[in-house]
């Protein structure tokens, strides 16, 4: 699998999967308009401590699950039904800048402005199966310069996170977010996890 992140890295991961997540926040992610993604699933804790499972990964779109009454206002009008069911559209690669575990409630609820979630859906992910806590990604997204479809086959159905992709090719463009910007939104997450 080759993988082109910028014209000046020279990195090529060798394995890269998707992480599944609502269409709404791909696209969110792909526009640069948010760079936070708040997770309870798809993450891996290990007998060291948490870790994220890919440090890279493409985002895959979903429709399945999507839930309107989970997003705030003013994502909606970002809804829309499968425009190709039987096809996956891979918008961009993300590249994790950052992770927090989030074990207050309190906490996590100030995170909402950052993130398209609502705060009820966030309250519900941090009760979820009795666990007390979740994730807090920061990401750095690159848009592809081409998006990667794909048929959706048998093994990228159901409900899982993380999904293995086969040999591929997919060139990144620049980040939808500058660096200057992606380091205040860091400093802002940083800011509202210590209060």
């Amino acid at each position: 699998m080759v993988l082109s992140v910028s014209p000046t890295d020279s990195s090529v991961p060798q394995n890269v999967s998707a992480l599944k997540e609502w269409d709404v926040q791909c696209q969110l992610l792909t526009t640069g308009r948010v760079s936070l993604l708040l997770r309870k699933g798809g993450i891996m804790e290990t007998h060291d401590g948490f870790e994220v499972e890919h440090r890279q990964f493409l985002l895959y779109p979903t429709f399945l699950h999507q839930n309107p009454q989970e997003l705030r206002g003013e994502y909606q009008a970002l809804l829309h039904p499968d425009p190709a069911p039987g096809e996956i559209a891979l918008p961009a690669l993300a590249e994790v800048v950052a992770v927090q575990k989030v074990e207050s409630l309190e906490g996590a609820l100030r995170l909402e402005p950052l993130q398209a979630l609502t705060a009820g859906a966030i309250e519900r992910r941090f009760h979820y199966r009795n666990r007390l806590w979740l994730h807090a990604l920061l990401l750095r997204v690159r848009p592809l310069i081409t998006p990667l479809t794909l048929e959706e086959t048998p093994d990228l159905l159901g409900c899982v996170s993380w999904v293995p992709l086969g040999d591929l090719r997919v060139e990144a463009g620049p980040p939808a977010v500058s660096e200057e910007e992606l380091e205040q939104r860091q400093e802002e997450l940083q800011h509202l996890l210590s209060t």
